[in-house]
This record gives C-alpha cells, sequence and structure tokens, in this order.
C-alpha cells in the first residue's frame, strides 16, 4: 500500500502540525498507510505541546515533486561483472531490453553494456584474447570439464587450422596460449609439453590418454566440446566477462533525483536506458525512456491549508486525496473526486475531533492533548473572532478527559512559544508568514503571538528594515506584521512603505501609524487578510 503524507503549510503552526499528526493517527486506524510530515521549522509553542504529551516531532518533508523513486524502472535489473557476454546477451534478449548496467560483486555500479556495444565487440573486437573463467568457457561452448587447475583463465586464442607438420613446424605456444584443435593427438602432445594455459578439444572426439596423464603432470587444463572447431572459436569469444567491454563512465541516476530534471537530461543524452542507484552508488535498476509514463505520483493529504502557494514545492505533480481544513476554500483542483472537509471553526483539529467522532475512533491522551493544543492555539484561547461554539465545546470535552484546567494550560503554552529570546529578526517575521494575491497583487502577512510587545516596540526601525528586505525578497506589493497581544485580545501592527494606505482605508484607522494597536484585531483568516482583499478588489 502507496504511503500517504500528511501535513500542515509552509512555516506551520501548531494547529497545522497537531492537526497532521491526528488526522494521520485516525487514518492509519482506519486501515489507511499514512505518515505526519512538516514542511518547515516546529516553532517553540509546537516543540512545548509535543513536549509535554510525550509525542514525536514529524519529519520534516522537503517536497513532493515527481522522482525516479516514483517511477516503474525496471528494479534489481543488472547483471554481475563476472558474467560471460553469452550470458547478458541472452538476459538482453530474454527481457527484451537494449542496456543493462553492470555491477561488482557488492552491487557497486560500474557502468553499462548494451547490445551494440556486444555487437561491436564481436565484429571489431580483440578477437585473439580471452579473459574468462574455466565454468564460463565450458558454459559458453557447451564443453565438459576433462582436467581443471585454474578457475581463471586469461590468455591468446589459437586455432589449429594447418595440418599438423606445418603447425608443429611454425607455431610456438606458450602458457599463456589457448588451443582449439580437433582429434589431432601430436598437436595435443605438443600443447601439452609446452605447458599451454587450455587445451579446448573439438567435436566431441577422442582424447589419448597418455596425453590425458601427461597434462596431469603439466597441469594443462583441458575441455571437450560437442561443437565443431569453426563453431568453437566462433563462438568462444562470448565466454570473456562482461567487464571487459563496460564503459566505465556511463551515466546514472539517484532514486531521489527529479523526473523533470531526468526527463531534460535524457533529451540531450538521447539513450535508451539509464543505470538508477543510491547515494552510495550501488545499483537498483535500470529506467528506460519508456518507463517514464509509469508513474506513482505521491500521495498527500492537505491539513489547515488548501493553496499551493502554501503548501509543499511540487504539489502540482502529487496526488491529493484528502482535504481537512477550516479558511476559505480557494482555487484548489484535483483530477479525481476526493474528500473535502472544510467547516467554518477556529482549528482543523475541531474538524479532525469530528471526524473521530464520526467514525467512532477513540482519542488516546496524547491525541486529545495536541487536538486541544491546536484548537487553543488557533482561537487565542475561544477569544478569537473565527471561534465557534463547537470549538468551545470541543475544547471542554478534551479538557475534561486530560483532566486540565485548559486556560492555565494555554498561558503556559503561549509563554513558551511567544518568547522572542535569542531569535533574529528574520526569524521572528517569518515564523508564520503567510503570501496572498488578488488582482494580481501579491501581498504577505506575518502574524507572532508574545507577550513581550516592548521588545519589538524598542527596536521599531530594525524591525521595519527587515520587513522591508523579506517583502523584496518574496517580490511582493507590500508585507505586514500583526504582533497579537493574546492577553489583551488585539494587534500592534508593522508594516512595509506600500502598504499604509491600504491598511488606512481596510482597517479604518487613521493615521496608521507603526505599531499602532488595533483592539480585537487577533485573526488573520478573519480579520487581517479580509480586510486588505476588500481594498484590492474594490
Amino acid at each position: 500500500m502507496d504511503k500517504i503524507y500528511v501535513f500542515g503549510h509552509q512555516r506551520p503552526d501548531t494547529d497545522a502540525i497537531t492537526g497532521s499528526i491526528t488526522l494521520s493517527y485516525l487514518k492509519n486506524k482506519l486501515g489507511m498507510n499514512t505518515e505526519p510530515r512538516a514542511l518547515g521549522h516546529v516553532n517553540d509553542e509546537t516543540k512545548y505541546v509535543l513536549d509535554y504529551f510525550n509525542v514525536k516531532e514529524p519529519k520534516y518533508l522537503n517536497d513532493v515533486r515527481l522522482q525516479i523513486r516514483d517511477i516503474d524502472y525496471h528494479k534489481n535489473f543488472f547483471v554481475n561483472q563476472k558474467k560471460t557476454i553469452k550470458e547478458v546477451y541472452d538476459y538482453l534478449i530474454e527481457n527484451n531490453i537494449t542496456g543493462i548496467p553492470v555491477v561488482s560483486d557488492d552491487n557497486t555500479f560500474l557502468g553499462i553494456v548494451t547490445l551494440k556495444d556486444i555487437v561491436k565487440e564481436l565484429i571489431s573486437g580483440n578477437i585473439n584474447s580471452l579473459n574468462s573463467t574455466y565454468e564460463n568457457i565450458v558454459n559458453t561452448i557447451k564443453g565438459e570439464e576433462i582436467l581443471k587447475f585454474n578457475d581463471d583463465i586469461v590468455g591468446n586464442l589459437i586455432v589449429a587450422s594447418y595440418n599438423s607438420k606445418t603447425f608443429l613446424e611454425n607455431v610456438n605456444l606458450t602458457n599463456e596460449d589457448i588451443l582449439i584443435v580437433g582429434d589431432r593427438n601430436q598437436i595435443h602432445e605438443y600443447a601439452i609439453n609446452n605447458k599451454i594455459k587450455l587445451l579446448i578439444v573439438t567435436g566431441n572426439l577422442e582424447i589419448d590418454e597418455k596425453n590425458i596423464e601427461l597434462a596431469k603432470q603439466n597441469k594443462v587444463n583441458i575441455i571437450r566440446t560437442k561443437l565443431d572447431t569453426f563453431k568453437a572459436s566462433k563462438t568462444i569469444c562470448l565466454s570473456n566477462e562482461i567487464k571487459t567491454i563496460v564503459h566505465p563512465n556511463s551515466i546514472s541516476f539517484k532514486e531521489t533525483d527529479f523526473y523533470d530534471d531526468f526527463v531534460e537530461e535524457t533529451k540531450k543524452l538521447k539513450h535508451n536506458n539509464y543505470p538508477v542507484v543510491d547515494s552510495n552508488n550501488k545499483c537498483l535498476g535500470l529506467i528506460r525512456i519508456t518507463d517514464i509514463n509509469e508513474k506513482n505520483n505521491k500521495k498527500v493529504i492537505l491539513v489547515d491549508h488548501q493553496e499551493f502557494e502554501q503548501s509543499a514545492p511540487g504539489i502540482e505533480q502529487a496526488e491529493i486525496v484528502e482535504i481537512v481544513d477550516h479558511h476559505k476554500i480557494s482555487s484548489v483542483s484535483t483530477k479525481i473526486p476526493i474528500n473535502f472537509r472544510n467547516m467554518a471553526v477556529g482549528s482543523s483539529n475541531t474538524i479532525i475531533h469530528e471526524l473521530y467522532k464520526e467514525n467512532k475512533i477513540e482519542i488516546p491522551n496524547d491525541m486529545a492533548g495536541l487536538m486541544i493544543s491546536g484548537i487553543l492555539s488557533d482561537t487565542l484561547i475561544l477569544q478569537s473572532p473565527t471561534t465557534t461554539d463547537k470549538d468551545r465545546e470541543v475544547v471542554e470535552e478534551l479538557a475534561k478527559q486530560l483532566n486540565i484546567d485548559y486556560k492555565e494550560y494555554a498561558i503556559n503554552m503561549f509563554k513558551a512559544g511567544t518568547s522572542l529570546k535569542g531569535k533574529t529578526k528574520e526569524e521572528i517575521i517569518t515564523t508564520d508568514l503567510k503570501t496572498f494575491t488578488s488582482n494580481d497583487t501579491k501581498f504577505a502577512v506575518a502574524q507572532i503571538f508574545t507577550l513581550d510587545v516592548d521588545s519589538i516596540n524598542n527596536e521599531i526601525d530594525e524591525f521595519i528594515s527587515e520587513l522591508e528586505r523579506i517583502n523584496e525578497s518574496l517580490n511582493c506589493k507590500f508585507t505586514m506584521l500583526c504582533i497579537t497581544d493574546v492577553i489583551k485580545n488585539g494587534s500592534y501592527v508593522l508594516y512595509t512603505k506600500d502598504a499604509k494606505d491600504i491598511l488606512e482605508s481596510g482597517f479604518k484607522v487613521s493615521p496608521f501609524d507603526q505599531m499602532t494597536y488595533i483592539d480585537g484585531l487577533a485573526s488573520r483568516k478573519k480579520q487581517m487578510v479580509p480586510a486588505i482583499l476588500s481594498e484590492l478588489e474594490k
């Protein structure tokens, strides 16, 4: 069963992380194979929650772009370097492929061999030498073992085509020679006395017993084959080990390489077959150009978001199988019908709690703890304008199950998460920053929750300079930062220069100075972004 990744938005907050974990737990209880992931750094508030309820932090998910591992390539398609050319040729024909990776004994990728390479070797290769093994030669020429003294057989090939007298008078033999001959006993004796590397007797003909005894004394290897001399000499080169013709600098791809990059590279290379290796250069298999249409797009469930801009890079290549969200419905589209649960509540975890109830799945205490934390965080302890009676009802139920004072717990949670000590201005601004687009105008709204507004108020100019820099890097028209005081239930606002007029008219506050405090402004979803959109859409 394919794994399904469950994740929230980029720069995840507590609701996004806890929602991913609680929804993944539910799906697994229902028989699915899911894993919660995070699209960014887990903030201090969320770390406090995970530690408090002893839940492991989700692994980071870089992106969901299609990779080589997501293509149905030919896994475990490779041959050992000691295989014969004949064995490799038969393997290629049997599997209807034109090339195959060659590996060492520990599966390290050495290169690739194609049918074209084999043909080239047979036509224009060195047909006078052999680099093989006794066993490989026996198998290739359909031979019979007569005498064996060496496993490896390396030497020069000679065929006794002259008559015996001419051969004995004109051909000098050494221990580096491999002789192919019929039933010429004089030549057998001459070759054995010269201690050649290997004697191959063709036509399944008899070998004089005296010569066999002599060969034992001189440790000369002997093989007999039913093939005639012509066929044996034509075939024996195929017993060479495939490593003798492998391309050592062949192009390979890793399983983690992206599909788009692979396709672009193959357009330049124009090959048909490409080895697939791991990070240690161990061969995993073979990918053919004809394989690239057999894709298994990554399957994902989106939590607490649905806009592609806020999701994982490559989301357009993934198969979205479900969405659970409490924000406005955007222009998200899918190729097939999916389960889409969207409710006007203050937290994704409120919806997930409902899903547990509907499916009659018991909520264990650690999941209950994550749920209540996500709801309290997103609703600012049930004070945010986004809070609904359903959120309050769920919090009361979960607090009773956990036997905790949820207000006291929430204050401690916010204290852990709102400390600005040790953080750079960039880290503070980008902790929870989202971009939006309306009428071709791109803008960003960052929000932080803190009980230490003075630390920002004392460095306003530096924060505004950093906002301008971030705004430019995001290619936005303007960026605003809302510093939300959880206790006062309101926000102070910092902004880049092009935001002033829009903010004054949108929030109906004039003059709108830096660090203007707006009482009751706490929700980016229901207050901040809608006010801006209403102005941009006029």
